[in-house]
């Protein structure tokens, strides 16, 4: 039986019985996680609300048009003339004048030359591809997480199985300690340390429980569920060089390619556009208006003498005009001075970063491609150690039973066996995420590399 499948089983077997599941793939974990995932969503609604600057931008160079209603009463009451010394009472004329208006207003604005909106809207097109570019970048980043996540899980079960695995042969070896020492072949140390090792075994087994749970957690918190069962590797594991071999190829592909360094260009370039933008808050700004009005109004006028006249009258009045304005900034307490000097700052800063990120890419890229390599050696070599830690063991306990060797170099030789399988599984995942890793570094991460690491799977 393979090393994989050995473990698979062991792990099978210290877990409680519970019906049998299909196993889940990469690429249908990573499907499942497009749809649950919380962190790619918020990138999706973060992209679509940033695509909107676009149609914002246009706006202010298209005319606008306004619709206008107005509902108004007014009331006078005017006493005229002078007061009656005897009575007290106005003398002469009193008027009073009560009047209803509706009134009905078009108006039309159309902005002929403004540099700002005119390179707002330059800007936006930049704002939308980089929006895009980290939309894209999201992606990539979660097929990196799910592929973590997902060996993490394979890991910490090879751990338990390999726990599970040291108990059961500390645990025999205690077994036949005992029955030794019953017969006077070895001394009470020999059961002593025998019981002290299981008593290890079974306390690395807690824990080994306690980090799969860890590590499913950790996927749920992606997927959104549990996943029961996981696929692992094939025991013929393809090593694959990366194509081309050759580090600086790789970086060359990244310093072009990668997106987080796309998005860094692509702020700077707006940090740049936006300079531009607040320079011509010092530039002239031409604007046509066109308005038509329409009041209708009903005046009722009422005359005090000797009896009440009342004069009703209704008007309708209509108007309309345009106006091209010119609107030249002199003086604005120190604002757009100030703006513009905070836009170049900001520039900088997203010169600097794009600096940071470029040297970070490099770094990311060389390290992913040396850890690819270095991979494919240790994965090689650790296969090795676990066959010689087999025929070590073998020769421990062929020793113990002779006589030639104790109790602590069976329950050595046992650990190192279990640590060498353990070591060897994590590396195998290792190789399969720098290879991820590499992708996205360069910049062309794609879900047909998740279902290349698919092929690499028991299906």
């Amino acid at each position: 039986m393979s090393l994989n499948k050995h473990l698979l089983a062991i792990a099978l077997g210290a877990c409680l019985a519970a019906p049998a599941a299909a196993q889940e793939s990469l690429t249908d974990v990573y499907q499942r996680a497009l749809v649950n995932d919380p962190a790619i969503r918020e990138a999706e609604a973060t992209y679509l609300a940033n695509a909107e600057v676009k149609p914002q931008a246009r706006s202010g160079l298209l005319p606008g048009l306004n619709f206008g209603v107005s509902r108004a009463y007014r009331f006078q009451d005017t006493e005229g003339g002078a007061i009656d010394p005897i009575t007290g009472t106005p003398i002469g004329t009193r008027s009073q004048f009560e009047q209803y208006s509706t009134g009905y207003t078009v108006s039309l604005t159309q902005s002929v030359f403004n540099w700002s909106q005119y390179m707002t809207l330059q800007q936006a097109d930049k704002r939308v591809v980089r929006a895009e570019t980290d939309y894209r970048a999201a992606e990539q980043d979660l097929m990196l997480r799910v592929a973590t996540a997902y060996f993490n899980v394979l890991a910490a079960e090879d751990s338990l199985a390999s726990a599970v695995a040291q108990r059961d042969s500390v645990s025999r070896q205690l077994e036949q300690s005992q029955r030794r020492f019953e017969v006077g072949l070895i001394a009470i140390t020999d059961v002593q340390q025998s019981q002290a090792g299981y008593d290890t075994a079974v306390a690395t087994e807690i824990e080994a429980q306690r980090l799969l749970a860890t590590a499913n957690e950790q996927l749920r918190e992606i997927v959104g569920e549990i996943v029961p069962q996981l696929a692992a590797p094939v025991d013929d594991l393809p090593l694959l060089t990366p194509d081309p071999a050759n580090a600086d190829e790789w970086v060359r592909a990244a310093l072009d390619s990668n997106l987080a360094l796309q998005s860094s260009r692509l702020a700077a370039d707006v940090a740049s556009d936006q300079i531009k933008i607040e320079k011509g808050s010092r530039l002239p700004e031409i604007s046509l208006s066109a308005n038509y009005n329409d009041d209708e109004q009903s005046r009722v006028q009422r005359l005090f003498r000797q009896l009440v006249e009342t004069t009703p009258s209704t008007q309708l009045p209509q108007g309309r005009s345009w106006n091209l304005n010119l609107t030249f900034p002199i003086y604005t307490g120190g604002l757009n001075r100030s703006r513009i000097q905070q836009s170049v700052y900001q520039h900088r800063a997203a010169q600097e970063a794009l600096e940071r990120i470029a040297r970070q890419t490099e770094r990311q890229t060389r390290d992913a491609y040396l850890g690819v390599i270095s991979e494919i050696s240790r994965v090689r070599a650790l296969r090795q150690s676990v066959e010689s830690n087999q025929t070590a063991l073998r020769a421990t306990e062929a020793g113990f039973e002779v006589g030639t060797q104790t109790t602590v170099d069976v329950l050595a030789s046992q650990r190192n066996l279990r640590e060498a399988e353990t070591t060897y599984s994590r590396s195998r995942y290792n190789y399969m995420l720098n290879v991820l890793r590499l992708k996205q570094a360069a910049g062309n991460l794609t879900e047909m590399d998740i279902q290349q690491v698919d092929s690499w799977l028991q299906q």
